[in-house]
């Protein structure tokens, strides 16, 4: 006990000692990068061309296989949304089943089936794995493209796209991937209500007749299958899968922006700029910079513990976060950093963006960035091999791709061999800082001109086309609009002759029917606003007595001064008729295109800051827009006489708060009635 007791005090005395040294100013030394040992897959390749890896895992009694069509990309032209309903029209049913049959099967089994136009991906229990590859390989031969499914897929494209169209995201996307790429490159043509419409089954028959051939396709089979029972159900089920010519495309390199530059989209009701700082960049899967890359954007925006995100977010709380990332393509990619920002710091957060750029190619990277951005790297590479599929998509990059058979064993050691002299002269040869494209989705009347400072701002629209160049009258001025409009309708006479209104609308979301009840007694001042469903009030709003307050499922609160002001915006039927009288400030901000009717552009603001925007069509003089940061955005259309008076029988509402946009029309409208408290209220 005592020999025990003696070399306890000993070990804790050495342990102490040890401790004592450690410096904790600086990270602890890494260690060598430790040897991969990943399963390796194994390959055969049917006599038509169909390439196949087979990766065992018996650690479940399942099995997968993803079939993975290596074609060049396509330039659709006008057809440009076709290839996104090959793998849903490839589902619809086949020569054997219809579509409803098809999916009580794999229901009935508890398996996965699915494609795409470049990939179908099939899974089950290993006991039905024959059930599962009889029903892909009855979707691979026998597909029928009924005409109804098409259809119903462009219906839900042309919505989509509708929805897009307002969706501050999707157009930054569109943008970003236009001014990069051009249109006229498959990475950079975007659909359109008329590349929808031109799509027929025929298309989608040539397309799956010309590119699903076996010679330009892999199988990655994953789970509790051996190599010999691989070839033997591989052959069965896609043994006579007929081989075939497939054309090849090439497309020249996107050239960078000669000198920096600002692409805007003008969407006025954006509280927030969608900003996006881009260039292409010839990289793909074993370039000699691929893997410094990867550590090179780790450091400049890969995590919260980036340059980017802890400048942007932690030092200026500009954003809830911003990135950036350098893709991989075997046709081209891009470099770009992001990030949604207030609006009234978009330029600052731009001039951000742009020094930490600079300082990265100028100033390099530091020892300790790298060592942090190696040690997450590895991390995630290292959790990554815990799913089989790894294994098996590593296989097919090796193959596609014509990488060393050990590219990625040696992974690690190729990854912390490099060295910061290594990741700053990457950052040299990839990135021009003074090259870069700023797309920016965002108020234009409030960024326009401080963007101007970055380089020549080009306008756009929401579909990432050039902006049509309108020029207003010379003498056109925001009264001159309101009293155009007014005298459209019917004359100011007529106009403040209507005192109250009741109007009713009914519309549908996604088959929901909803409506929408409001009261006008402009004499009065009070306004009310009811959303029901199926009879129920949702949501609505009062104003009476010069008070406000909001109702959302029978929870009520007060308006306080800025909503109640911005309220009271809202609650005339015929606001034109008394802005100037009730103090609001009037804006003129040029000739706008509004889905390709020129229109007067007018914002309206309150003493308080309360901002909405009006469009006013420059050929009739009515109303067609309206703008709200808050509510969203409503169109107007089917004007009808009503009393001698012009009015919107039809209001299209694209809302933040609503997932697709809102079609309603008028159902009863009464001018001039009495208007009682519980009519408002």
């Amino acid at each position: 006990m005592k020999k025990f007791a003696i070399a306890f005090v000993f070990a804790l005395l050495v342990s102490i000692g040890g401790f004592a040294q450690v410096d904790r100013s600086k990270l602890p030394a890494a260690g060598p990068a430790p040897e991969i040992k990943i399963g390796e897959a194994e390959t055969f390749t049917l006599e038509n061309g169909l390439k196949v890896f087979v990766v065992k895992n018996t650690k479940l009694p399942r099995v997968s296989f993803t079939l993975v069509l290596e074609r060049d990309p396509i330039l659709e032209g006008d057809k440009a949304g076709m290839t996104g309903f090959v793998g849903e029209m490839m589902m619809a049913g086949t020569k054997n089943r219809s579509k409803d049959q098809l999916d009580q099967e794999i229901d009935f089994i508890g398996a996965s089936l699915s494609a795409s136009s470049t990939s179908m991906f099939a899974s089950s229990l290993k006991k039905h794995q024959g059930k599962v590859l009889e029903l892909m390989a009855d979707v691979l031969y026998n597909p029928v493209f009924p005409q109804e499914e098409l259809d119903k897929l462009k219906k839900q494209s042309l919505t989509g796209l509708a929805q897009s169209k307002d969706n501050p995201n999707a157009i930054s996307g569109r943008l970003s991937s236009a001014v990069v790429f051009g249109k006229n490159h498959p990475y950079g043509e975007v659909e359109s209500e008329k590349t929808i419409n031109n799509i027929t089954v025929e298309d989608v028959k040539s397309y799956y007749s010309t590119y699903f051939k076996p010679n330009i396709a892999y199988l990655a089979i994953v789970g509790d299958m051996d190599k010999a029972e691989a070839e033997k159900v591989v052959k069965q089920y896609f043994g006579n899968w007929q081989q075939g010519e497939v054309p090849k495309f090439t497309y020249p390199m996107p050239e960078r922006a000669s000198k920096r530059a600002v692409a805007l989209v003008d969407r006025s009701s954006s509280v927030q700029s969608v900003i996006n700082v881009t260039q292409p960049v010839k990289m793909k899967i074993g370039d000699q910079d691929y893997i410094s890359s990867r550590l090179l954007n780790q450091i400049l925006g890969g995590g919260s513990a980036s340059r980017l995100f802890m400048n942007l977010r932690e030092d200026k709380g500009y954003t809830y976060g911003a990135y950036s990332s350098i893709g991989a393509d075997k046709l081209v990619a891009t470099i770009s950093a992001n990030a949604s920002v207030r609006t009234e710091v978009t330029d600052s957060a731009v001039h951000e963006f742009i020094y930490e750029i600079q300082n990265l190619v100028e100033n390099g990277v530091t020892e300790e960035e790298l060592a942090k951005a190696k040690a997450e790297l590895s991390g995630s590479f290292g959790r990554s091999l815990e799913q089989p599929a790894t294994v098996a998509n590593f296989a097919l990059n090796i193959d596609r791709y014509k990488l060393p058979k050990d590219y990625y064993e040696t992974y690690l050691q190729k990854l912390n061999a490099l060295t910061v002299a290594d990741i700053n002269a990457t950052a040299k040869r990839l990135i021009e800082p003074d090259k870069f494209v700023i797309t920016t989705v965002g108020n234009g009347s409030e960024i326009k001109e401080k963007l101007a400072q970055f380089g020549e701002v080009v306008m756009y629209d929401n579909m990432g086309m050039p902006a049509k160049e309108l020029t207003a009258d010379a003498d056109m001025t925001a009264e001159k609009v309101l009293e155009n409009y007014l005298t459209a309708i019917g004359g100011a006479e007529k106009v403040k002759a209507i005192k109250t209104a009741k109007i009713s609308m009914d519309a549908d979301v996604m088959g929901t029917p909803l409506n929408l009840a409001f009261v006008y007694d402009s004499q009065n001042g009070r306004y009310g606003q009811k959303l029901s469903v199926g009879g129920n009030v949702m949501q609505k709003t009062t104003l009476a007595d010069g008070k406000g307050s909001m109702s959302v499922q029978g929870q009520s609160m007060e308006m306080n001064e800025a909503q109640l002001a911005e309220a009271k915006l809202n609650s005339f039927l015929f606001p034109e008729s008394v802005y100037q009288e009730m103090g609001y400030t009037l804006t003129f901000d040029g000739l706008k295109d509004v889905d390709g009717t020129p229109a007067y552009k007018v914002i309206i603001t309150a003493a308080s800051g309360a901002k909405l925007t009006n469009y006013y069509s420059q050929e009739s003089g009515l109303k067609i827009k309206y703008e709200n940061p808050a509510s969203g955005d409503t169109f107007y259309s089917d004007y009808q006489a009503k009393d001698g008076v012009l009015l919107p029988m039809a209001w299209t509402i694209k809302s933040p708060a609503i997932p697709v946009p809102l079609e309603a029309k008028v159902t009863s409208m009464e001018l001039n009635v009495p208007v009682t408290d519980e009519d408002i209220n």
